[in-house]
């Protein structure tokens, strides 16, 4: 297996390389060279398996052979050491609960996967320092598969104020190898300096850096897994009839989780349709609406880890549709856009509760919504991707549904312990300062 850039113009490399280097040399983001679709027989196999079976199986057709087999299943098995349960919310509406990691958010999954990837294949004497720019759930769950790990430092860049704080204190609390780094601005602004100190590459030189966001290709593949595991947790409980549509929709923001919907779709995922279940940041359903993408400042909403103008995946979602024929025309066949208010995403949240006994954050509630929009307009089966605990938004739970959620103990274990935080202005040179040492 092969990986490209995006841009075109960086010479093809091996997984391995591809996920040490982070974004390719020439600014673009690294892809498969080519995506062979599973034959029958594959399916069927798999629609009996495990998570940490399908995780086996689509690893080895992903990542190519470059690790043994047994020390890959032993890495899988590692990092994918908890429960991702396919719930029912409602009668043809599902929910994959993937907040039952070490951080309670669906990132942990590919995190851990990438960690410890990255942990056998660095060849690298000098400490790497992973680099992450995170609206929310991303920082914590790589703060936390890279914390103690030898030969690694993580710098966690997140917008002061506009993470929750059960989000931040989950990475501002483990001190060690992990600093966290508060940015007066946006996500966006976190971003910007993320790319701007990889394209430094006088620091690149004295200090080795990775990247951690789902830019880096070893952070992206492993959400392929429970796209499979969904469907197959679905086609043995007997609730899908096989003449169904099914959809699945994705609470997008950088769209990194929807990217791999798509791969595993392009896999031969038996997947009718994705939804893009945006918040007010809607650049891709406007795109897929208007044929135009026009990035813009993010706004800040209730689904916080949503709020991203300007998603770095949106080249990769273009690239795996452009094979000659018309991008749009494409993708819309296999894509929906839908985009909701904070208003309407607080309703769904106190509906949900009141009607089913369901607590959803806010960020599983825009895609609830997109889902149940989608199977009103088109009919069918649904799936949504619930991508962190309730507990991690406790306020807006307060404010939306009139009640306080259980706190799970990841989040009591670092309620009294002290925060270490460096604050920057939105600079680059405030960022390379922290990074080589100059700011503690």
């Amino acid at each position: 297996m092969r990986f490209i850039s995006t841009e075109g113009r960086a010479p093809p490399v091996t997984f391995g390389e591809a996920v040490l280097e982070g974004p390719a040399p020439d600014g673009g983001l690294y892809v498969p060279e080519r995506i062979e679709p599973l034959t029958l027989a594959d399916l069927d196999v798999l629609s009996a398996g495990s998570l940490t079976d399908i995780a086996r199986s689509l690893a080895r057709r992903l990542f190519g052979s470059e690790l043994p087999e047994g020390e890959l299943a032993s890495l899988l098995e590692d990092a994918l050491n908890f429960p991702v349960p396919l719930v029912e919310i409602e009668p043809g509406m599902h929910c994959l609960e993937l907040f039952h990691g070490p951080t309670l958010a669906f990132k942990d999954i590919a995190a851990r996967v990438m960690s410890r990837l990255m942990s056998r294949i660095t060849t690298c004497e000098r400490d790497t320092t992973v680099l992450v720019a995170t609206s929310g759930d991303t920082g914590s769950a790589v703060a936390h598969a890279f914390s103690g790990l030898p030969g690694f430092r993580v710098c966690v860049l997140y917008p002061r104020g506009l993470v929750t704080g059960a989000q931040r204190r989950l990475f501002t609390t483990l001190a060690g190898n992990v600093t966290a780094v508060a940015v007066e601005g946006a996500f966006d602004d976190c971003q910007r300096l993320v790319r701007r100190a990889f394209a430094d590459e006088d620091l690149r030189r004295t200090r080795p850096l990775a990247a951690a966001n789902s830019i880096n290709i070893g952070r992206l593949l492993p959400q392929v897994f429970y796209y499979f595991h969904a469907w197959a947790q679905l086609a043995r409980t007997g609730r899908h009839g096989g003449s169904a549509a099914l959809v699945v929709s994705t609470p997008s923001g950088n769209f990194g989780n929807l990217t791999a919907g798509l791969i595993a779709g392009k896999l031969g995922l038996p997947v009718d349709r994705f939804v893009a279940a945006t918040n007010i940041n809607d650049v891709v359903p406007a795109y897929l609406e208007s044929g135009r993408f026009l990035p813009r400042k993010s706004a800040a909403t209730i689904s916080n880890a949503m709020d991203v103008g300007h998603p770095s995946n949106f080249a990769r979602i273009l690239h795996l549709y452009s094979d000659g024929g018309d991008t749009l025309t494409a993708l819309r066949r296999d894509l929906a856009g839908r985009a909701f208010t904070d208003r309407a995403t607080r309703a769904a949240m106190r509906d949900v509760y009141e009607g089913r006994g369901v607590l959803l954050d806010p960020h599983t509630a825009v895609g609830y919504l997109g889902l149940k929009a989608e199977l009103k307009a088109h009919g069918g089966t649904g799936i949504v991707l619930a991508t962190a605990h309730p507990a991690k938004s406790a306020e807006v739970i307060r404010s939306a549904v009139g009640i306080e959620p259980p706190a799970p103990q990841a989040l009591l274990r670092c309620a009294d312990l002290s925060e270490r935080i460096v604050g920057i202005p939105a600079e680059y040179d405030a960022l390379r300062d922290v990074l080589t040492g100059g700011r503690h």
